[in-house]
């Protein structure tokens, strides 16, 4: 029965998609701010396709949805992705440079003030990263990073948090809020089938500027972690 839902999820939700696609390609004549909210319709389209399953989500904590701040969310699936974008009110979202190669999807991505980032280009990506968050920053939106800069299953415990995250709120001069979720529980990573439940989603208490670089990453992995770990723990 999974594997049926499973495959209409993928039906319901692609076929949208490129519906969703294909009506909105004049949006690209209109100002960016037009494509900001196809991204957050795409979030609807994505949580109405998963009821089929069902994937609900659940949020706690604060979020501090009307500051501006920097989140840096455990990434775990594509879930994440598209359904925060829509749930924290369009954030520029840094994300790595082979997304934007997707037909159209990856303009609209590009439209948006998505941030992407080469992960084989070392020092270089850091720097190029750091400007054009600067240069984000004063729209006055919050911007979202994943610290471990790809996804991560549930179960690996091993991937480190990566320098970017310190590099943009150092010189974004940002408090960063920490988000811990279990989307992999129910979405693994690279796999066909999904699993009914409710994803939890917790934003932490805001990590204050003016860390050193040892004391803030410290800082960062441990809340995450912790709470990541509790999550995998409940009762499903």
């Amino acid at each position: 029965m999974m594997i049926f839902r499973s495959f209409l999820f993928l039906i319901l939700f692609y076929g949208l998609t490129i519906l969703l696609v294909i009506i909105s390609i004049p949006v690209l004549l209109m100002p960016a701010s037009y494509t900001s909210k196809l991204g957050s319709l795409w979030g609807k389209i994505l949580h109405f396709s998963l009821s089929v399953i069902p994937i609900r989500f659940s949020i706690s904590g604060d979020s501090q949805k009307s500051k501006q701040v920097i989140y840096a969310v455990k990434h775990q699936s594509a879930w994440e992705t598209i359904i925060l974008y829509w749930q924290l009110g369009k954030p520029v979202v840094v994300l790595k440079k082979e997304l934007l190669s997707i037909p159209i999807i990856g303009i609209f991505m590009k439209r948006a003030g998505c941030i992407a980032v080469d992960r084989n280009a070392g020092m270089r990506a850091l720097k190029k990263l750091k400007e054009e968050a600067i240069l984000a920053s004063g729209s006055g939106r919050s911007i979202l990073i994943y610290p471990q800069g790809t996804r991560v299953s549930i179960s690996d415990k091993q991937r480190p948090y990566q320098i970017g995250i310190f590099s943009i709120y150092q010189a974004l001069g940002l408090p960063v809020v920490p988000v811990a979720l279990d989307s992999g529980r129910y979405w693994p990573n690279k796999k066909l089938l999904k699993k009914a439940g409710t994803i939890d989603v917790v934003f932490l208490s805001q990590i204050e500027t003016g860390l050193t670089r040892k004391e803030f990453m410290a800082d960062l992995e441990d809340m995450i972690e912790t709470k990541c770990s509790e999550l995998e723990k409940k009762e499903t």
